[in-house]
């Protein structure tokens, strides 16, 4: 029998509508009964590629026992991150606040019945395992306490919400100049993995932004060693594991420092996002291979996770089940690939190791595909045998279930890569145009805009500011594109929409609805969209109106001590304040560069200083008496140097 989220559009509601938990979707209803029987209140929250959310459903959400216990003492509600960012936003800042670190999903929260949070977890195992006690008994323990300790657990619930919302907001400002580049590049290295790329220690996440931050501070310092970290980074996701090589596209993270197991789950924007980075790469270095992963990454995009020119929120990491089952090989099955697909005998064995596949194999007994150098792939029948492997795929398997919601902020992310790819490559300009042209008549409706929906039903939640951002940042990227002036009017509407309902005495919210959230300048699965939006503001500020870097500048000020002080956690923020002092930094950097480059600066017979010249886009050097070169590259201005 159906539970009460048989008629939600949510995917991930409709994957827990048959549980025997009798489940609510957030709202009055299941608020009004848990105090009408006096009950706590379980609110489980997840999303539908989430490989542990699976793992608790079926261990405990399909459990008839579980089910009777929650039912008899509990009123649970089924919340979906993806369609509701704002509650998830909220109960992970309490979740938080209760364990002093991070959470993650599913989320488990147990509420008073008037939404006071008392009891906070994650995964919770249905057996004592990982130092826990199973589900089952924290039931009972917090039936028991809510029965007869009631009056403890409110005055805890109380004081987490006093902390969650503090009456005095206490500011920090500092100077922003440009320390914070040698700053950026200080602690990248500290945290930097010298054996495989990326930072920390598993799991591991690609954290685009952070490599996309790098890459601007190399642009600005030429220091190789900032370069070299994104390029190892990127070569070593891309080598097999958290990048798929036989359909394309990069999972979520890898359980391992390698990057070779990762939950194989495939969002939207991991893939946006690193597909930007990889062209950013790319334009650095002139190397195809990061161009090639580029492309072949929006190509996946558009052939499995796109219909009607929208994208799709994510596919499954489980299937029938099983983690990863639609991803891995046999030694024994993938050899039979190779020799349907006519690949020589006597070359198999070769080619197996060179793909890592062995008989024992590297996940589970089973084979990730993997090469040891994704950037210069010199081994026989190789196309050949991706080809099979993909073949078998298709004609063997049960392709992973995809969530097929349209989220307009990730959608953005994705329309926002394609554009950039289209001055590559201009085959992605009418995909982009066309996507774009889309997603604003399905979400962009009477001047209002709205967060999510499924294709070809009317979307009902109304969008938080990271849709705002996003969405103006790719109609910025489009007028960039085109020249279309009807793009930067429309980013001109939503950035104006978005300073009415977000932003306040230079912060922001994240959402304005039952819960008002802030919005974080922090980094988290992706950039935050404060920094989105100071991006889109600035640039609107050129395009438009110079009024509108008032807002940039008033944020930056009041974010201003944590950024400087720790601006590699808030990789997209650095960037926009480097961006904000760009003309400072470019000129100094560009000094320095000049200064590197004279072997006996104190030989010089006055100082001097790099300028933009007023006649050309050339630079000169000047004394205190007159300046000369008015060269337009640096290497002219060098020859004149040596001259005087």
């Amino acid at each position: 029998m159906a539970n009460f989220l048989k008629d939600e559009l949510s995917p991930y509601l409709q994957q827990h509508a048959d549980n025997p938990v009798d489940w609510y979707p957030w709202g009055e209803k299941a608020f009004q009964k848990a105090k009408k029987e006096n009950k706590p209140i379980f609110l489980s929250i997840g999303y539908s590629s989430c490989h542990w959310c699976h793992v608790m459903e079926h261990e405990s959400f399909e459990d008839e026992k579980t089910a009777k216990i929650l039912n008899e003492g509990f009123v649970s509600i089924k919340v979906d991150r993806e369609e509701r960012p704002d509650i998830d936003k909220h109960f992970q800042d309490v979740y938080r606040l209760m364990n002093g670190r991070p959470g993650g999903w599913p989320t488990s929260i147990f509420l008073t019945e008037d939404l006071k949070p008392f009891y906070s977890a994650t995964y919770i195992p249905d057996e004592p395992k990982y130092g826990m006690m199973s589900f089952k008994a924290l039931l009972d323990v917090i039936s028991n306490k809510y029965k007869n300790e009631k009056k403890t657990l409110v005055t805890e619930a109380d004081r987490i919400l006093q902390h969650l919302n503090p009456k005095e907001d206490k500011i920090q400002a500092t100077k922003l100049d440009e320390s914070i580049i040698n700053r950026v590049i200080e602690q990248a290295k500290q945290l930097f993995d010298n054996s495989d790329g990326g930072f920390n220690k598993a799991p591991k996440f690609p954290q685009a932004s952070t490599l996309s931050l790098l890459l601007d501070v190399y642009k600005l310092t030429d220091d190789k060693e900032t370069l070299n970290m994104s390029l190892l980074s990127l070569s070593s996701m891309a080598r097999g594991g958290l990048r798929d090589l036989v359909d394309g596209g990069f999972c979520r993270y890898s359980t391992d420092n390698e990057w070779l197991v990762p939950h194989f789950e495939k969002m939207t924007y991991d893939n946006a996002l690193l597909s930007c980075v990889y062209l950013k790469a790319y334009h650095a270095t002139h190397n195809d291979f990061y161009k090639d992963v580029a492309f072949e990454t929006l190509d996946f995009m558009l052939e499995k996770m796109s219909e009607d020119k929208l994208f799709y929120s994510a596919s499954d990491a489980d299937t029938e089940g099983e983690e990863g089952k639609y991803f891995v090989y046999t030694y024994e099955k993938a050899l039979k690939s190779f020799d349907k697909a006519g690949i020589p005998g006597d070359a198999h064995k070769k080619l197996a190791k060179a793909l890592h596949i062995t008989k024992e194999g590297n996940f589970e007994g089973k084979n990730i595909i993997r090469v040891d150098d994704p950037k210069s792939i010199d081994i026989p029948y190789y196309a050949k045998a991706i080809e099979a492997l993909k073949k078998r795929r298709k004609e063997k398997r049960v392709y992973p279930f995809i969530d097929k919601k349209v989220i307009v902020s990730w959608n953005a992310m994705m329309i926002t890569s394609l554009f950039k790819a289209s001055r590559v490559d201009s085959k992605y300009l009418k995909v982009a145009m066309k996507s774009l042209d889309k997603l604003l008549s399905t979400m962009y409706i009477n001047s209002q805009l709205f967060h999510s929906t499924l294709i070809g039903k009317e979307p009902k939640i109304q969008a938080f500011l990271e849709d705002y951002a996003y969405l103006s940042e790719a109609l910025i990227e489009a007028y960039e594109s085109t020249l279309d002036e009807v793009y930067l009017i429309t980013a001109s509407k939503l950035v104006n929409t978005a300073i009415e309902k977000y932003y306040e005495n230079g912060k922001w919210k994240f959402s304005r609805g039952e819960f008002e959230t802030n919005a974080d300048i922090y980094d988290s699965s992706y950039p935050s969209s404060v920094s989105t939006m100071l991006s889109v503001l600035y640039s609107i500020s050129s395009l438009v109106d110079i009024v509108y870097k008032k807002f940039v500048f008033k944020t930056l000020e009041i974010y201003s001590y944590d950024v400087m002080r720790q601006p590699i956690s808030t990789p997209k923020m650095t960037q926009m304040v480097i961006r904000y002092l760009k003309d400072d930094i470019i000129i100094k950097a560009k000094e320095k560069k000049l200064k590197d480059h004279i072997t006996d600066i104190d030989a010089l017979p006055y100082p001097f200083t790099l300028i933009k010249s007023d006649t050309n886009d050339g630079y000169m050097i000047c004394n205190s008496n007159s300046c000369f070169g008015d060269e337009k590259d640096f290497e002219g201005v060098l020859k004149v140097l040596e001259k005087r």
